[in-house]
């Protein structure tokens, strides 16, 4: 009898187990056919337009139009991934950077659920995704590092956590100079062949393998980018640089750019410290005013090719901004 009852107890924990699995699986499970797009709309003045429905987008790819099958209103919660660089180069304004990022938080939804990253010589997760805004509060206040900048391995780990959140809605705000260690050095290498008269214009930054593997990832998963440039990063803030530097630099600057176009985002350049904080709170508001439309290409092959994405609204008074296409890998 003794015996009947551990095997019985041995197979509600298989059956528990196998149940939990299944719940992990239909979370982290999402459709790679179905193009995933965060669209923003203003009037002809520049003000946010939250109250369209689906009725109100038609969404066209390569010229035709396409069967919008998921809409979800601006007040749908997000996933939000917040990146702090925490190398040496932040070191002098720390403070600056904890409460800027407190007001971007506070700036957010209340269901919106927050992971928080910091990136130096390591990556550290400080927080999973959560609302609790006291958690969050203080993985900024811990966030903490010096050394090297691994922007892209962040970006990384941040896209990795963003796709256990299934089919929710996605962005990621980093604060850095964009300026990612190895990438750096690989551009030296690069540049060193290089007569200094045709140095300005020999890197091609968006042929950087690294910065298109983040791209790729980011289309497959509908995530909207939205880097925040520190000063420390403006080639034209270098202290008599040389031409290799200043190609670095912009190189840098210029991927940060191609982020932001391809996923749909903006660029932030913080030209002064004490503009971070409103800057942070600009791009919370820009996530909240966000719909999010989701549809399955009329054309299902997966050639490699690019698709171009056009947004249009029932008002041609009104502008849309979403990503730009894809590559359909």
């Amino acid at each position: 009898m003794r015996f009947s009852k551990v095997i019985l107890l041995f197979l509600l924990l298989i059956c528990s187990f196998l149940t939990v699995a299944a719940q992990e699986d239909d979370i982290i499970k999402v459709d790679a056919s179905i193009v995933r797009l965060n669209v923003g709309v203003v009037d002809q003045k520049g003000r946010p337009m939250t109250s369209l429905s689906r009725e109100n987008f038609a969404v066209y790819e390569d010229g035709v139009k396409q069967n919008i099958i998921s809409f979800a209103p601006t007040v749908t919660p997000f996933s939000v991934v917040m990146i702090l660089d925490m190398s040496g180069s932040t070191l002098g304004f720390r403070e600056t950077i904890r409460q800027s990022a407190f007001r971007f938080v506070d700036a957010l939804a209340p269901e919106d659920r927050v992971a928080v990253i910091e990136f130096y010589d390591k990556v550290n997760l400080r927080n999973d995704f959560t609302v609790d805004r006291k958690k969050i509060a203080n993985s900024i206040v811990a966030a903490n590092g010096r050394g090297k900048t691994q922007l892209y391995k962040a970006l990384d780990v941040a896209l990795e956590k963003l796709a256990g959140e299934g089919k929710r809605r996605k962005a990621i705000i980093v604060l850095t100079d964009g300026v990612d260690t190895s990438v750096r050095d690989s551009d030296r290498s690069f540049l060193e062949k290089y007569k200094a008269t045709d140095v300005s214009t020999a890197i091609k930054p968006e042929q950087s393998e690294i910065l298109n593997r983040i791209l790729n990832r980011s289309d497959a998963q509908g995530v909207t980018i939205y880097p925040l440039a520190l000063p420390t990063g403006d080639p034209f803030k270098l202290a008599d640089p040389t031409p290799i530097q200043i190609a670095m630099f912009s190189a840098a600057r210029n991927r940060l750019q191609i982020l932001a176009d391809r996923t749909g985002g903006t660029l932030n350049t913080i030209n002064r410290l004490e503009e971070m904080g409103r800057l942070y709170a600009a791009v919370a508001a820009n996530v909240r005013a966000l719909y999010t439309i989701e549809y399955q290409p009329t054309n299902a092959r997966r050639d490699g090719k690019w698709r171009e994405i056009r947004i249009e609204t029932s008002s041609p008074e009104l502008i849309s901004k979403t990503r730009p296409g894809y590559f359909a890998k």
